[in-house]
């Protein structure tokens, strides 16, 4: 009977259909998995030291509800790396992960009724997100023949006069997309047209292999109209750490950290400790290239081995899946990755969980080892040799 207190928005809304496929693959003995989008790599020694230094020394205290002023500069020094130039004390706040960043920047800019345009198949949170402020989720399809890019027919299409932001989340989760300068240079043009805010979810900037990611905010004109997202989860292997960071126009951000103080009160005071060894470590960089460089190994090894077996693959170009169709096989997402797990006890994530343009597809995620990506190959050929 409790259910009936519960708010009609958060009632429609449907569960994650990652969490509802790994409920299912968890009661399977011996199981296999390329599903999670975690990093395999520890959190590097010296950053981990840094957060026992604060628990140690009791250094456990509120902070600044933005963050701290040493990792907010710290946060700026490291967005000039892409060409993004911020004020340390008025445009960057520190969040509970760039998850956060995405709900505060939503919460921040969008009116009930408002559109705001999604590229799909995307990062399960953005459509939730939206709905939470009620506004109108308007899908983006990616399309396998444009390698999974925002292409300005596509997105000019679904432009309506109540259109009022774009999540444009590149590198993508979960098709390894990334939008090269040329492509980006293309879409700004209608996005200024048409006065649309762009909140730039940019979790993988740093892994990207053979070209440097690109971001819309670094354009002329741009930065005032964007909030961009990063964090410390991706490329620095601190997910638990639960540290990210929004940066864009004062006023967004001021808006942002009025929901944030009411809210959160501040990120964790050890997680941004930990964060800001991260960033202004000397390691910084070759602990960056020695993870980017595992992962283009698996990568290839996982890009080579789907089109061994005979499906079609669009190579991947940042973050660390690889998104195969599985039209071939004859099934849709969900039958082929529940028979999957049935036949040969590999998890991998249903396209269709990311969007329905997803349907025909499979997310499968190479922040595994060498060892566990080729044994989880050997298994899905074996399956799909079935149909193919």
């Amino acid at each position: 009977m409790s259910d009936k207190y519960i708010a009609e928005t958060i009632r429609e809304m449907p569960d994650s259909g990652i969490k509802d496929f790994f409920d299912v693959a968890n009661t399977l003995d011996g199981a296999l998995s390329l599903g999670v989008g975690e990093p395999d790599f520890a959190t590097a020694e010296h950053v981990r030291r840094a957060g026992i230094q604060v628990i140690e020394e009791a250094r456990t205290k509120y902070t600044d509800n933005r963050g701290t002023l040493e990792l907010r500069a710290a946060a700026g020094d490291y967005l000039e790396k892409f060409d993004l130039h911020y004020d340390r004390q008025d445009e960057i706040l520190i969040t509970v992960g760039a998850s956060e960043g995405i709900d505060l920047a939503l919460r921040a800019i969008i009116n009930p009724g408002d559109e705001v345009l999604v590229v799909e198949p995307s990062y399960v949170s953005y459509i939730p997100c939206v709905m939470m402020c009620k506004g109108v989720p308007v899908d983006l399809c990616m399309q396998e023949k444009n390698r999974f890019r925002l292409t300005p027919e596509e997105l000019e299409e679904k432009i309506t006069p109540r259109t009022k932001a774009l999540i444009l989340p590149f590198p993508s989760n979960p098709t390894g997309a990334i939008m090269e300068k040329e492509d980006l240079e293309r879409i700004i043009p209608i996005i200024k047209e048409h006065d649309i805010f762009v909140i730039s979810d940019e979790i993988y900037a740093e892994l990207t292999y053979g070209k440097k990611h690109v971001s819309i905010a670094s354009f002329p004109g741009m930065k005032e109209r964007c909030v961009v997202l990063n964090g410390f989860s991706k490329a620095f292997a601190m997910t638990g750490w639960r540290v990210g960071m929004a940066a864009g126009p004062a006023d967004i951000i001021r808006a942002m950290n009025k929901i944030h103080q009411f809210t959160i009160m501040s990120a964790g005071t050890i997680g941004q400790a930990a964060a800001l060894e991260a960033l202004t470590s000397p390691k910084r960089e070759a602990e960056i290239e020695a993870m980017r460089r595992e992962y283009d190994i698996r990568r290839k090894i996982m890009t080579e081995g789907f089109l061994d077996m005979g499906l079609d693959v669009v190579e991947p170009e940042g973050a660390f899946y690889v998104f195969p169709s599985v039209k071939k096989t004859g099934m849709n997402s969900q039958e082929f990755c529940r028979r999957l797990l049935e036949e040969q006890k590999v998890a991998v994530i249903p396209g269709d969980a990311f969007g329905k343009c997803g349907d025909g597809y499979i997310r499968c995620s190479y922040a595994y080892s060498q060892e566990t990506i080729r044994l989880c190959l050997d298994k899905i050929r074996a399956f799909t040799g079935q149909f193919l």
